[in-house]
């Protein structure tokens, strides 16, 4: 069973490379959607609209009825996740609940009952659960659901299955009962090695009770369109009705539901004409209610079937961060403060930021370097007759990575802060004693120089909405009181500066942030003052950095970064 999650992926692949795979593709497709077509036009021309209208202003009139209704049915998807939970018992309610509704919406909208895989897929991303247990668990339940609904038809309706389904159930009969043996054998090896639980009578009893539950939505349905129909024979029809659609074509299973199902109202003498409207009803609502569950459960809960939108909720302090705090080296002498600035073709503009940065922060040595990356004009040779450090890139690897290097290089040197800002003139190196005192203080780990709790002197209007924008997201993503989420001037501590990872190629901020509160570092901000660049360039283009923003976020929250290791030589 090792796999069986990817079995439907491995087959389109073999389909792709296969000849007339394209023109069977193409065939399947058209027939399920003329099955589609044909079934709606069948339908429609087969239901009195008035009736329709009948059932729905007796629900209105009985809005009780109609809620306990609803509820039946879905608390029915409810006692199936908990039986799921039973067989594995490390799978979350939350997430086997989230699972089997979004296969059951999905099964209401794809042909050919397409939409089992999400149910799997949905618990191996969403809990990182053993895709052949999650196979082998999801194969052995379902299978159990179709043995109890022929079970609840051969008891309750003989009659009624042999003449809705005939002859043909008994070799699907054998195909399931050949489907429960091999996932209930590879559920047995799970569980002895502590991963499941075989089925036992609870798992029985619950998945009989489970059909019992959506029954009562046929029931009322079928009263409310004034038929003469018992509760036991609502039950007969519901499992006639869901087993006919092991068959199902079109999306959704349109025509074979209602096939079925007018077949067992009628068996149980309702009349034809009222037999389609009470069908066609009670299709209708099941795929309003799945469709509208399976929905939600693709965001709810957390993490969503797209992964974590945001940040979790809880953020333990790292151990680093509990290490003893050390203020000046083995040596005695401070330790220093790194004041680092990434570039690209700065020339004219670096010397005189490099100036004004201080040499010294409350008795702490400031060391500037400059991480020129990849530039062709003299910036690393002017930076270097200011007095910093050159650390140069060879060829140009993009922002995120010149930061990685100056983090890389602030925590080889071992400083008790390691500073940056961008090397174009827009923020101060002088203000430099404000922003690092609450890392020497011991009050944050990760402070940022806030703009716009400071005094901007210029910034081009659309630049300022789009910052106050992608401010409201990160401070939303981020669950933390961020005022500027994109600015350029940031210190970090030893610690979180030994640990974060910063590997977008893009820019850093989001990343950065993100990052760092998910392993729980104590954010600041500090006012800043900001003039945009008066000459030059900015790289940063609003729907390119969305395009790589995003993703690199989203990508951080999931934990799925990778740090940027270029090669730098030091001068």
């Amino acid at each position: 069973m090792v796999g069986l999650v990817n079995l439907p992926l491995r087959i389109l692949r073999f389909l792709q490379a296969a000849r007339g795979t394209q023109v069977a593709v193409i065939v399947g497709g058209v027939v399920a959607v003329t099955v589609f077509v044909v079934s709606i036009v069948a339908l429609a021309r087969s239901i009195e609209p008035g009736a329709l209208r009948t059932i729905g202003d007796r629900a209105g009139d009985a809005p009780i009825e109609a809620i306990v209704a609803a509820v039946a049915f879905l608390s029915a998807f409810a006692l199936r996740a908990r039986l799921w939970t039973r067989v594995a018992p490390g799978l979350p309610f939350s997430q086997s609940l989230a699972g089997i509704m979004i296969a059951t919406g999905a099964n209401h909208i794809l042909p050919f009952r397409l939409g089992e895989p999400f149910r799997i897929v949905s618990v191996v991303r969403r809990t990182g659960m053993r895709a052949d247990d999650a196979t082998a668990s999801t194969v052995a339940l379902r299978v159990g659901d179709v043995l109890a609904l022929l079970l609840i038809g051969v008891v309750l309706g003989p009659t009624v299955v042999f003449e809705s389904v005939g002859w043909w159930a008994l070799p699907i009969f054998a195909l399931l009962l050949a489907a429960a043996a091999v996932a209930l054998f590879s559920m047995y090896r799970a569980a002895h090695e502590g991963r499941l639980r075989t089925p036992d009578a609870i798992v029985l009893v619950g998945t009989v009770t489970a059909w019992f539950l959506e029954a009562v939505l046929v029931w009322r349905i079928a009263v409310w369109a004034g038929a003469d129909v018992s509760y036991l024979d609502a039950v007969v029809v519901g499992a006639v009705a869901v087993a006919a659609q092991l068959v199902a074509i079109a999306p959704g299973g349109v025509g074979t539901y209602e096939a079925a199902a007018v077949i067992a109202l009628t068996a149980a003498g309702v009349p034809a004409g009222e037999a389609v409207t009470i069908a066609v009803a009670v299709h209708v609502v099941k795929t309003v209610l799945t469709i509208g569950a399976g929905a939600i459960a693709l965001f709810v809960p957390s993490p969503s079937m797209f992964g974590r939108l945001r940040v979790p909720t809880a953020t333990p302090m790292p151990t680093s961060v509990d290490r003893p705090r050390r203020t000046s080296t083995t040596t005695g002498s401070p330790r220093p403060v790194v004041l680092f600035l990434p570039a690209y073709e700065e020339e004219p503009r670096i010397g005189a930021v490099i100036k004004r940065a201080p040499a010294s922060v409350r008795g702490h040595p400031v060391e500037v370097v400059v991480v020129d990356d990849g530039s062709a004009d003299a910036t690393a040779a002017v930076a270097r007759a200011a007095g910093a450090t050159v650390v140069s890139h060879s060829p140009n690897y993009g922002l995120g990575a010149a930061v990685a290097t100056g983090f890389r290089l602030g925590v080889e040197r071992d400083a008790i802060a390691i500073a940056f800002c961008d090397a174009d003139g827009e923020y101060d190196p002088a203000e430099l004693a404000s922003l690092v005192a609450p890392v020497i203080d011991d009050d944050a780990d990760y402070v940022v120089g806030s703009r716009f709790a400071g005094e901007i002197q210029h910034m081009r209007p659309h630049r300022r909405f789009g910052n106050k924008v992608l401010t409201v997201w990160v401070r939303w993503m981020a669950r933390t009181p961020i005022t500027d989420g994109q600015s350029g001037y940031r210190v970090l501590s030893h610690p979180a500066a030994a640990e974060t990872v910063s590997a977008h190629d893009y820019n850093y901020a989001q990343v950065l942030t993100l990052d760092l509160v998910m392993r729980g570092f104590r954010y600041h901000e500090v006012p800043i003052r900001y003039h945009f660049r008066e000459s030059g360039r900015s790289f940063v283009r609003l729907g390119r950095y969305l395009r790589r923003c995003v993703p690199a976020a989203w990508r951080v929250v999931n934990d799925r970064v990778t740090p940027a290791t270029p090669a730098t030589t030091i001068g």
